[in-house]
């Protein structure tokens, strides 16, 4: 039989469990990569071992905080959607003010270890993160408008600028480079992911662009985003001095097989094909921020 210190303990890990699972870990860790590649960017370099600290941190903490908050807005939409119905506050595991406190305690140490170990400019940018996915994309854009997911895309475009402000202190043309070709992913990717689950969008009365305009005007959709997500990409080795040949050749890859994805997409407008879409869209977004990386310190 199991001992009382035994059930606490089981108690204890699950309570741990359900306050990670609060931070959307697998979308943080996207996320602390384009963090990492903007400080890259931003030195043209390794960072120094400080910096990486901070921007890791620092940005685990705004992103798991801004996610806290997002699943205490949203806990009965949670409920009604098949991908979503098994998170800690939609389950009641957790309390939405419990989860608000968490994701406002965790936006107050983001600020303060970006502020102190890099620099003020970092730290707000990454409150502004923040602000921007809970305040503008969760309350104001995700239940009134198709243009939710594009709009609200300025959120996860934010991280770049927060790794390249806390080595320069300062966010200039290449910081808003990146910027924008995270801008530019976003909908292709989430609109990918909303044909996959377009039943569960509508059930839940949430205006996806699958869902009020059909299937296959997203597709037509995410072709040109792919278009001119892949332009800028393209350019951004072209206006960086910290890129060389190895990093245009690497994103020329990439970003004809994105094409490639949504132009067969157009042509198969269904689940496999919007599946097939929306892994290669992450894998895309890890490697270019990598090729950036690499191709930072190589040049």
């Amino acid at each position: 039989m199991a001992t009382n210190e035994t059930v606490e303990r089981g108690s204890a890990m699950a309570l741990m469990g359900d306050f990670i699972a609060l931070t959307k870990p697998r979308v943080m860790s996207l996320l602390l990569v384009s963090a990492i590649a903007g400080a890259f960017i931003g030195a043209g370099s390794t960072p120094t071992a400080e910096i990486l600290i901070a921007v890791l941190v620092g940005g685990a903490l705004a992103s798991g905080g801004a996610a806290s908050l997002n699943m205490a807005y949203e806990s009965e939409l949670d409920r009604k959607m098949g991908r979503t119905k098994n998170r800690p506050v939609a389950e009641e595991r957790i309390s939405a003010r419990t989860a608000t406190i968490y994701g406002l305690a965790l936006n107050v140490g983001a600020f303060l270890i970006l502020a102190l170990m890099a620099n003020v400019l970092a730290a707000v940018l990454a409150i502004v993160g923040t602000i921007l996915y809970f305040g503008l994309y969760t309350v104001v854009l995700k239940r009134t408008t198709t243009q939710n997911i594009v709009i609200g895309g300025a959120a996860g475009a934010v991280p770049p600028l927060v790794g390249y402000a806390a080595v320069t202190g300062s966010v200039d043309l290449a910081a808003w480079y990146l910027f924008v070709i995270v801008f530019f992913w976003t909908p292709p990717h989430f609109w990918a992911l909303a044909i996959m689950i377009k039943d569960d969008y509508a059930r839940a009365d949430i205006p996806m662009l699958p869902v009020v305009r059909g299937v296959e005007h997203t597709t037509v959709q995410i072709l040109v985003y792919s278009v001119i997500l892949s332009a800028l990409t393209i350019l951004f080795g072209v206006v960086s001095p910290a890129l060389s040949w190895i990093y245009m050749i690497g994103a020329a890859v990439l970003c004809v097989t994105f094409i490639w994805y949504a132009y067969r997409l157009t042509k198969e407008p269904d689940r496999p094909a919007a599946t097939r879409l929306y892994k290669y869209s992450l894998l895309f977004l890890a490697l270019f921020f990598v090729l950036v990386m690499v191709d930072s310190v190589v040049t």
